[in-house]
């Protein structure tokens, strides 16, 4: 995707993080691209000033904008950049560096000769493209530190519901050596999933099909699965559920993110009453990550 204006803001990390978020989960529709920088990387102090910098493909509605930062932080009106037409999704994640997350390490293929290189890492390279899920984002990033903690639990069945970039089922493909299961609505997605199962050498592992939730033969055959990711939104979250205890073992885990903190006691009560019981949750600042075990 080409992206021709940008709006910038300045001002504190945790605010600008706030409004970021907004522009990519709460917006409709949504920044193409996100970047935000620090504009001293020298400075240490929490009231260090920020730059968030977002990319949209057509002109926004700058007063939709402003009203919903004005909900989502309290930011001022947005400075508005008409820019060439290059990739700016490329452009933006160029710089965002190596992430770790557990034993997990994401990089892009520019910082290849930045990589740790510890014994116990797991490398996973996710190139810019437009699928969403680059580690940067703390929903991914989020499930990646939980799966962590499951290096000694290697279920057999899994499944990537909404699979973005197919960040986790790499990651637990090569966790676990096992075939994974993903899917995504979005039939590009389901391309760059592919591309990026080749790139991480797992592509005999991971297998991909566009799908809207369960809706796909090939996910009714491989079910149950003993273990499911769903990095989507809190609605669909909520609204799967049901569906979801059909394609889950009995004692299967089933990881959700994608929700903000206030509505994780909706998703939480819907999973209940679905038969799921909450047996971990990962609580980060606005995207907290939970844990379900079928009953």
């Amino acid at each position: 995707m080409t992206s021709s204006f940008k709006l910038t803001w300045n001002g504190t990390q945790a605010v600008l993080q706030k409004a970021a978020d907004a522009l990519t989960d709460v917006l409709s529709p949504p920044a193409g691209a996100i970047s935000l920088t620090k504009d001293d990387p020298a400075v240490e102090d929490e009231a260090a000033e920020w730059r968030l910098d977002a990319y949209f493909d057509v002109r926004p509605d700058v007063n939709a904008v402003d009203t919903l930062l004005g909900e989502h932080g309290g930011l001022g009106a947005a400075n508005v950049e008409e820019l060439p037409d290059i990739d700016w999704v490329a452009h933006s994640l160029e710089g965002l560096g190596v992430v770790r997350c557990g034993r997990f390490v994401l990089y892009g293929v520019h910082d290849a000769d930045k990589l740790p290189g510890e014994d116990n890492d797991i490398p996973i390279r996710i190139d810019a493209n437009q699928a969403f899920g680059t580690g940067h984002h703390p929903t991914t990033s989020g499930c990646l530190m939980l799966l962590d903690r499951f290096a000694g639990f290697a279920p057999k069945n899994v499944f990537d519901l909404g699979c973005g970039s197919a960040i986790l089922a790499i990651a637990a493909a090569k966790l676990w050596g096992r075939s994974i299961l993903a899917s995504d609505i979005d039939e590009r997605s389901v391309e760059i999933a592919a591309e990026n199962a080749v790139l991480n050498d797992v592509a005999d592992k991971v297998s991909a099909v566009a799908a809207a939730g369960f809706d796909h033969e090939q996910i009714s055959t491989a079910a149950p699965f003993d273990f499911v990711f769903a990095n989507i939104l809190a609605g669909p979250l909520a609204e799967l559920a049901p569906a979801m205890a059909d394609h889950v073992q009995k004692n299967g885990r089933v990881m959700l993110a994608g929700l903000m903190t206030e509505q994780a006691d909706g998703v939480i009560a819907a999973y209940n009453a679905a038969g799921f019981r909450l047996i971990n949750r990962l609580d980060q600042p606005t995207w907290p990550v939970l844990l379900f075990v079928r009953q």
